[in-house]
């Protein structure tokens, strides 16, 4: 017989979610069955795979220990020891910049130096985040920007931060705003409205202004707010989040990102593409929970390196 504890990072999910994450080597289907046949409770009693645990909550687990048996801890984190640049942070949340060239999630190049191992090495360090503590909750990213691309990237501390902010970032209460150096003049504001697909096999989108099949909408209002020899620097903000939206929209306007070898063509004075997530808004209106206390307020990045390259006389506020 093994007990487990239910810990504030587990509360809220199902039984049977919850043990997917904290016993990988037990089936779906055999876990289904000891759950039936009592060989799992829940505090002492029968229960169901759809039971919501709450914090306190005992399992009792009446099962064979090869089922306990898990693979080596990821300990990957603990090599990706480079600082994180913060923006904020709070007992619930941290936003994070990520410069160019950095990935998110480790890729097919098996590098751990990525953005959520550095957060995870510094969280560790600093006693927010204790993995040896949790059973299934580690901290998490709630939104991507792509390898080659700037900006603020939201993680999570928590599991209850987690499922609000996911829920935010579903809803589109967060609004998300990106600096662009595009090349040529472009109208003083406007809307890009097309419909974009991801050719998966090329890691590229198509984007054209007629529906087609498989193809979803992609809008993304803009305005400019400066101009230099022959460069116009750009406010992005995305109604809606697709895969290289920015960048394959202005580029099918005519006005592909400086340094946009994809959709573009690539250019010496730029390693990346002149792209940045700059600004979060978090815009919604109506009470959340935890972290309520976000609503109305916004986080921008006065540092942008394209930004005071390229048009020394603007100034982020």
């Amino acid at each position: 017989m093994r007990n487990l504890q239910v810990g504030p990072n587990d509360a809220g999910q199902r039984l049977d979610r919850f043990l997917a994450k904290a016993l990988p080597a037990l089936p779906a289907g055999l876990c289904s069955k000891f759950i039936r046949t009592k060989y799992i409770k829940l505090n002492g009693q029968r229960t169901e795979g759809s039971a919501r645990l709450s914090e306190g909550d005992v399992i009792t687990f009446y099962i064979n220990d090869r089922f306990f048996l898990t693979a080596d801890s990821d300990d990957a984190y603990r090599a990706a020891d480079k600082p994180v640049n913060i923006l904020y942070e709070d007992e619930n949340i941290l936003l994070a910049v990520k410069e160019p060239g950095l990935s998110v999630h480790e890729d097919e190049s098996g590098d751990p130096d990525t953005l959520i191992n550095r957060i995870k090495s510094y969280l560790e360090k600093n006693g927010s985040w204790e993995p040896a503590a949790e059973n299934a909750f580690a901290p998490a990213l709630c939104n991507r920007i792509d390898r080659n691309t700037g900006g603020i990237v939201i993680a999570a501390k928590n599991a209850e931060a987690l499922r609000e902010m996911n829920e935010l970032i579903r809803t589109r209460s967060i609004d998300k705003f990106y600096l662009a150096c595009v090349n040529g003049r472009l109208p003083r504001s406007g809307q890009l409205k097309g419909y974009l697909k991801k050719i998966e096999s090329k890691n590229r989108v198509v984007v054209r202004d007629e529906p087609f099949p498989g193809a979803r909408t992609a809008i993304t209002e803009y305005k400019v707010l400066a101009e230099k020899d022959g460069l116009s620097l750009v406010e992005c903000r995305l109604v809606t989040g697709r895969t290289h939206q920015i960048r394959a929209q202005m580029a099918h306007a005519g006005h592909p990102l400086l340094g946009d070898g994809k959709y573009g063509k690539a250019d010496e004075r730029r390693r990346y593409q002149a792209l940045f997530s700059y600004r979060l808004v978090f815009s919604f209106k109506e009470e959340i929970g935890r972290l309520d206390y976000l609503r109305g307020r916004s986080f921008t990045v006065t540092d942008v390196d394209f930004v005071s390259r390229y048009f020394p006389d603007f100034h982020i506020l």
